[in-house]
């Protein structure tokens, strides 16, 4: 599979809001109860907020014959070298196909000076937490998240690079 990993621009901002719905939807079906998860993508996607993320974080799309099928966020390198992933959510049909361990790879190479990278996990993300181990993180917290009024547990794993 060919596939092209670029910085995000303005004009991506309705299919990263797509992509984030139908990721969001696929993986928490059962977990999070989906009005949670609309109320959640409705103020963390949408216009005003892509905008925002757009002009302070790092944020990498994912091309497939110029479709847009994934996006991660990063957030900035701290002096003490640590920075988060905030979000690297794909189509469900390109999960297993090498496409998320590229776009995460080409954001560590992206962060200048990061030490360690951080995420954070719903414990019954199973996708997540199988995809994050693989790639050397390791469980460094557990804690509850109010998500919303809803809780979360939530689990974070960290990457020393």
């Amino acid at each position: 599979m060919e596939f092209v990993i670029r910085n995000m621009r303005k004009d991506d901002i309705p299919h990263v809001q797509q992509i984030a719905q139908t990721s969001w939807n696929y993986t928490y079906e059962g977990m999070i109860p989906r009005k949670i998860q609309d109320s959640f993508l409705k103020s963390a996607y949408n216009d005003e907020m892509m905008k925002k993320r757009l002009e302070s974080s790092l944020i990498l799309v994912v091309e497939n014959k110029s479709e847009l099928v994934g996006f991660a966020n990063f957030s900035p390198v701290k002096e003490d070298g640590e920075a988060e992933l905030l979000a690297i959510y794909l189509h469900p049909r390109y999960h297993g196909n090498g496409v998320g361990t590229a776009l995460l790879n080409e954001g560590i190479k992206a962060l200048k000076g990061v030490k360690k990278l951080f995420v954070n996990v719903e414990k019954e993300n199973r996708i997540g937490s199988i995809f994050y181990k693989a790639k050397g993180f390791t469980v460094g917290s557990e804690f509850d998240d109010d998500f919303q009024g809803y809780t979360l547990k939530t689990v974070q794993m960290v990457l020393y690079v």
